[in-house]
């Protein structure tokens, strides 16, 4: 559970005015002194990532945000990043005094309710005071998963965590903590998937990248088995096997010779198509690459990648991209870069997002940004889904995926 990435975590966002006891609270629940405390308003100014085994929830990732009252100097800089946290939300903790209750709260509550998230209020320094009765109907009306509780009150500390944890279970819709499958459900009992993997220059040394041992564990979970071979051993593996594969994966950069040298009737896909369906909407990032065919003269596309990796010599988001669109294209494009959870709200001078494959990011976060592309007006497709398109075979490693496929086809053909 420790080792369990971020982005596979439920992610519980803290929200609250400054010095309500979103810290302290945080701390209780973990168990230790994991963020800053300070009777001075403004001491969280950042959000605090915090990532615990909350049984009987499993892995998960506290967000502890800044003070939503906060008037310090940096105040701008900060709010921006809490109202972020919600992009990154699954579950909204918000935290409150007895009796306390007005714009703030009002505003956060009423972002969750439109976001559809699940709130849960806390109301902490129970210890101070008692909350009066209008209060109680007040939050009571707002959310039926409300907890009381002291934070600096260490004797009771086991009561408050266990009612926190209840209303967490109780709060989540059915099957949000049900893992969304990679190849599960492209495999059947018994059956195997060949595994074309590059060793990654960025991958630490003796290790695959997140995707890949991903993928592994998805099929192992599904009782399918894999064979894991390099570019260059794949096309003589095939003709050692017995019976053809039930399903070829590759990395998006060799997909051309991965079709190239496999049968027609064996289904193939990529990587980063894979990802493009298990983080985000597989239907609207295929859609989205057919307008790759309509892009033209000084035409703005803005590469997003959620991670801020070392960029090697021959990116692929930075270098390797940017030039097969202009090689496609054949003409002058204007071509924006974005790292990191920066991702901007200028998306309407954009004729095309072209995002990673996002497996730093939640599912939730991912169909976050492919949601504002859209109320933005600005088709949104992926790496390994744009790759494809350009080598001029999307079609083929689309055809495990017949709804995304025909999305495809009702744009680029229109």
């Amino acid at each position: 559970m420790q080792t369990t990435p971020k982005s596979m975590r439920l992610q519980i966002g803290l929200f609250g005015r400054t010095n309500v006891g979103k810290s302290s609270f945080l701390n209780m629940v973990a168990g230790q002194d994991i963020a800053v405390t300070s009777p001075i308003p403004g001491t969280t100014t950042d959000i605090v990532e915090k990532g615990m085994e909350l049984l009987p929830v499993g892995p998960v990732l506290f967000l502890d945000t800044a003070g939503i009252d906060d008037v310090s100097a940096l105040s701008d800089a900060r709010l921006r990043r809490t109202v972020g946290a919600f992009d990154r939300a699954e579950v909204c903790v918000l935290v409150t005094e007895p009796g306390v209750w007005g714009e703030f709260e009002e505003k956060i509550s009423a972002e969750a309710a439109a976001r559809k998230l699940p709130l849960i209020i806390v109301v902490n320094k129970r210890d101070l005071l008692q909350p009066p009765a209008e209060f109680i109907e007040k939050v009571g009306a707002l959310s039926t998963a409300v907890v009381y509780c002291s934070s600096i009150s260490p004797d009771k500390r086991d009561i408050f965590v266990s009612e926190f944890k209840q209303k967490v279970m109780e709060s989540l819709p059915e099957g949000l903590l049900e893992q969304p499958s990679l190849v599960g459900d492209l495999l059947p009992a018994g059956g195997l998937a060949v595994l074309v993997v590059p060793i990654d220059l960025q991958a630490p040394k003796g290790r695959l990248i997140l995707p890949q041992v991903q993928t592994i564990r998805d099929a192992l979970d599904n009782d399918a088995a894999t064979l894991v071979v390099k570019e260059r051993e794949y096309a003589y593996m095939l003709t050692q096997l017995k019976k053809a594969p039930d399903l070829v994966v590759c990395d998006s950069q060799m997909v051309l010779k991965m079709v190239a040298d496999t049968p027609v009737e064996i289904p193939c896909t990529t990587f980063s198509i894979l990802f493009a369906r298990f983080k985000g909407d597989l239907c609207e990032e295929a859609a989205g690459a057919a307008a790759i065919e309509k892009l033209g003269q000084g035409d703005k596309i803005l590469i997003a990648e959620a991670c801020s990796h070392h960029a090697a010599e021959d990116d692929i988001g930075r270098v390797k991209i940017p030039r097969w669109l202009h090689q496609y294209a054949g003409t002058d494009l204007q071509i924006d870069m974005c790292s990191g959870r920066d991702y901007p709200d200028n998306l309407a001078e954009y004729k095309l997002v072209i995002h990673c494959g996002a497996c730093m990011l939640t599912r939730r976060e991912m169909l976050v940004r492919i949601q504002k592309a859209k109320q933005a007006g600005v088709p949104v497709t992926n790496y390994g889904v744009a790759i494809s398109f350009l080598q001029g075979v999307l079609e083929r490693v689309l055809s495990p995926f017949p709804a995304a496929l025909e999305s495809f086809r009702s744009v680029l053909y229109k």
